[in-house]
């Protein structure tokens, strides 16, 4: 049996600042890029400098004995709901209490990267009830792709939650044979329409998609609620392209987040080896990917022709070699810590922290690695009700952890 943890008082005291002080001006990330000879393709691009704000904070464990959780997300009472790779979604409570699995969702196929992945509240849930969320399924057998499903949460007076009317509004299309690169965070806009991030599912078929019209891999894709097309998105009129698209030629986006000085779009995503991406994915614009990118093959040598650049082709807003294999995006607006306020926080898998950067509008102006005692992969960021920054660890058994002000 799993256990369940309150929220500790056993708290682990940390600094921001950390034991050594960088050189002024020296980036945090010191070891040499993998893409050698590369050259940013404007100043501050990449390996900005180190700036610290001096935040100490301390660790809380909010919950624990969940398994891989892959997003949070909070309701308008306070609670979250995570989701577990393996399928299930989980409410916790204000004492960090899991619920049993949510019933009524629709079969997961849960192999690989596969599984249950983001999470997004209607922005009407206080009227509607409805909850919105990413998956992974096999539809065709072998063959699998991103679907985005819909339905009311009904929350018994025990905690225990089931999901009515369960509605799949988005298939993936195509569908190929493979487990990787599903993407699957979901965001609203201020307008209400739905942003879905989806992977271009890493094998050569599907990478070479990500620069066609003709299909969803390696797209980002805006819905309405229901899951028809808004007439403005920019394809709609275009032959042949599918209407669903917003921007096209990424790779694996496993992070976004509404900006909130702006309310656009921002989004992270893995490269390969090298070439981790921060971008602001406009309307009908494209990315790139693999036509250009700042990373090489996983077993050495250039992608394509190596290019990093190429006419009609955006630039990211800022990258990453060696990677930190970003998942999870938060901008931190709140007043409890208020030396973060205006910082962008991403969670890093393979670089077991969290990153924080300084912005300057929309350029990227300082870095910052926190968490890094921990140890551990960060899935998910998100900033509570409560101003406290929320991580969700993808372990076998994976906890939810809040950062608060130390002391």
């Amino acid at each position: 049996m799993r256990r369940l943890l309150l929220l500790t008082t056993a708290a682990i005291l940390v600094s921001a600042c950390g034991p050594t002080q960088a050189a002024p001006g020296a980036p945090v990330e010191t070891r040499a890029p993998n893409g050698v000879g590369q050259t940013p393709a404007f100043p501050g691009q990449t390996r900005a400098p180190e700036m610290k704000v001096g935040v100490e904070y301390e660790v809380k464990t909010v919950a624990e004995g969940l398994a891989n959780p892959w997003a949070i997300a909070f309701l308008p009472d306070g609670r979250m709901l995570v989701t577990e790779r393996p399928g299930r979604l989980r409410i916790v409570g204000a004492d960090g209490k899991l619920s049993e699995p949510v019933t009524g969702l629709p079969a997961v196929y849960a192999k690989g990267q596969g599984g249950l992945l983001g999470l997004a509240i209607d922005p009407a849930f206080a009227k509607s009830g409805l909850i919105y969320w990413s998956y992974a399924e096999n539809p065709e057998g072998k063959f699998t792709n991103t679907a985005v499903a819909r339905g009311k949460l009904v929350i018994g007076a025990d905690g225990t939650g089931a999901i009515e009317n369960a509605q799949v509004i988005f298939h993936q299309a195509p569908s190929l044979e493979s487990t990787l690169h599903y993407g699957g965070r979901l965001v609203f806009a201020p307008d209400g329409k739905l942003f879905v991030t989806l992977g271009e599912r890493s094998i050569l078929p599907g990478r070479m998609q990500a620069q066609r019209l003709d299909g969803l891999l390696g797209k980002i894709v805006r819905l309405n609620p229901d899951g028809s097309i808004p007439a403005d998105n920019p394809f709609v009129k275009t032959p042949g392209a599918r209407p669903e698209i917003w921007s096209l030629g990424h790779r694996n986006l496993q992070g976004a987040a509404l900006n909130p000085a702006t309310g656009k779009l921002w989004t992270v995503e893995h490269g390969a080896r090298g070439g981790d991406e921060l971008n602001i994915p406009a309307a009908g614009k494209d990315y790139g990917w693999p036509t250009i990118t700042y990373g090489i093959e996983y077993q050495g040598g250039p992608i394509g022709a190596g290019l990093t650049a190429k006419p009609g082709m955006e630039q990211p807003v800022y990258y990453w070699d060696p990677v930190i294999a970003p998942s999870g995006l938060a901008f931190y607006t709140a007043g409890l810590f208020p030396k973060w306020k205006g910082s962008l926080f991403i969670g890093g898998l393979g670089g077991k922290s969290v990153t924080r950067l300084t912005l300057d509008g929309d350029k990227v102006v300082g870095e910052e690695r926190i968490a890094t005692e921990l140890n551990e992969r960060i899935r998910d960021v998100v900033v509570g009700p409560d101003g406290a920054l929320y991580l969700a660890t993808d372990n076998a058994e994976g906890r939810i952890l809040k950062l608060v002000p130390k002391g």
